[in-house]
C-alpha cells in the first residue's frame, strides 16, 4: 500500500454507521451516513488497485457521489455491537466474505464482511469466555477456545457445534489451523503447560507437546510440520510435528507473549507481548551464517501498550504482509510498516482495550475488538 505521507504518522477520525444484531438477527443502521476525510498530495502519481463495485439502484445514492471508495463496505467505517461482554478475539474466513468475533458472553457472532456487516448468525454452547477463535483454511469450519477447558467446532454455515474437544485441564488461550495443509488439523495452547494438536476427523487429541509452563499463544506453520507456542517464559518455542519434539527456541522478549502469528509465505513469525513490543523472527530452516551466529530475530514494533489487566492482545499480517498490526491498551489501533517499522497508521474510535484487530484478505479494510463491547470495519485510507 502506497502511503501518502511518508515519515508522518496518519491520524484518521472515524466517522461511524452503526450495525447492531437484535434479537431476530437483523442489523440496522443508526446515524446517518457520513466520509471520512482523505489526505490528497498532487506530487504522488502511484496509485493502488481501487475496488470497483457494481453500481445499483439502491445504493446508487452512496456509489455516484464522487467519492472514491476502497471496499465494498456500505460506509467508510461501521461500527458493529451485538455482544453483551468485551470482545476479544477476531477472524475473517478465508474469503473475505464473513466476519466472526468472540466474547467474554461465551457467545460468537458472525457477520457479514462487506455491504451493511449484517449479523448472519451466533455459535453458542459454551460456559465461559472465548478468547481466540478460527476458520479452517477451507471455511467451512471455526474453531472456537474458551476458558470453560474445551474447543468447539462449528459449522460456518449453520452455526451449528458439530464437535467439541476436550483434554485440557485448564483455560485454553489460543487455537491455530494449517494454512496450507490439511483443513481438518488444528493446535491448542492452554494453561495447563501443553500445546495439543486435533483432527476433525477423529475424537480427541492426536499429539501433545508438554512444556515447563503456561503457554499462551500458538501458531500453526503453513506446511504443519512445525508448531510454534509462546509462554509466561517470555521465550518462542518451535515444535517438530513429525518427531514431537522440541526444535528451536527463540529470546527476545521480556514479558509474556500474547499471541504468534505467521506472515503469508511462512516465512517470518509476529509476536505480541505484555513488554509492549511486537516482534519479527525470521524462521526459515537455513539462516545467513556470515556473521558466524544466527540470530532469528527480525524487528521490533513499538507504540503499543499493555495494561494491568495482562489481556491476550493478538496480532496479525495483512493479505500482502507488508502491514503489521496488535492489540493496545490505550484504545487506539496501531498499525506498522513491515519493512521500515514505522507506524503509518493511528486509529481512534474504541472506548476501551483493543483487544484484537485484523486485516481483510482480500479488501482494503481492518477490524478491531475491543473490551468497549463493539467491533469497528473501515477502510484504509490511501
Amino acid at each position: 500500500i502506497n502511503q501518502q505521507h511518508n515519515n508522518a504518522t496518519q491520524t484518521l477520525t472515524r466517522t461511524t454507521m452503526t450495525t447492531t444484531a437484535t434479537d431476530t438477527g437483523v442489523a440496522y443502521p443508526l446515524p446517518p451516513n457520513a466520509k471520512r476525510q482523505r489526505h490528497e498530495d498532487p506530487n504522488v502519481t502511484n496509485q493502488v488497485a481501487l475496488y470497483a463495485p457494481p453500481l445499483e439502484d439502491d445504493v446508487g445514492d452512496q456509489r455516484t457521489d464522487g467519492n472514491i471508495r476502497t471496499s465494498s463496505l456500505a460506509e467508510p467505517t461501521m461500527k458493529l455491537s451485538g455482544h453483551k461482554g468485551s470482545v476479544y478475539c477476531m477472524a475473517y474466513d478465508p474469503l473475505g466474505e464473513v466476519l466472526c468475533s468472540g466474547s467474554f458472553d461465551s457467545t460468537c457472532l458472525l457477520w457479514k464482511a462487506g455491504g451493511d456487516c449484517a449479523n448472519l448468525n451466533v455459535l453458542s454452547g459454551h460456559k465461559n469466555a472465548i478468547l481466540d477463535l478460527c476458520f479452517t483454511n477451507d471455511s467451512e469450519k471455526i474453531i472456537t477456545a474458551s476458558a470453560d477447558y474445551n474447543l468447539g467446532v462449528y459449522d460456518s454455515i449453520t452455526g451449528e457445534r458439530i464437535k467439541r474437544f476436550m483434554g485440557h485441564s485448564g483455560i485454553v488461550n489460543a487455537v491455530g489451523v494449517c494454512r496450507e495443509g490439511s483443513a481438518s488439523l488444528a493446535v491448542s495452547a492452554s494453561d495447563d503447560c501443553t500445546a495439543r494438536l486435533w483432527d476433525t476427523r477423529v475424537r480427541g487429541e492426536v499429539g501433545c507437546f508438554e512444556d515447563k509452563y503456561q503457554i499462551t499463544a500458538v501458531a500453526y506453520a503453513n506446511d504443519g510440520n512445525f508448531v510454534y507456542t509462546g509462554g509466561i517464559d517470555n521465550c518462542i518455542t518451535a515444535w517438530d510435528v513429525r518427531q514431537m519434539r522440541k526444535s528451536m527456541a527463540m529470546k527476545g522478549h521480556t514479558d509474556t507473549i500474547t499471541c504468534l502469528a505467521l506472515n503469508p509465505k511462512g516465512t517470518h513469525l509476529l509476536s505480541n507481548s505484555m513488554d509492549g513490543t511486537l516482534k519479527t523472527w525470521d524462521i526459515r530452516p537455513f539462516l545467513d551464517d556470515t556473521g558466524g551466529k544466527k540470530k532469528r530475530h527480525d524487528k521490533t514494533f513499538v507504540g503499543g501498550t499493555h495494561n494491568a489487566e495482562k489481556g491476550l492482545l493478538n496480532c496479525a499480517w495483512s493479505a500482502d504482509g507488508t502491514l503489521v498490526t496488535g492489540g493496545s491498551a490505550d484504545r487506539v489501533v496501531h498499525i506498522w510498516d513491515e519493512l521500515s517499522a514505522e507506524e503509518l497508521y493511528v486509529l481512534p474510535g474504541h472506548n476501551g482495550c483493543v483487544n484484537s484487530v485484523v486485516f481483510h484478505p482480500k479488501e482494503n479494510v481492518v477490524a478491531s475488538a475491543s473490551s468497549d463491547k463493539s467491533i469497528i470495519v473501515g477502510e484504509l485510507s490511501q
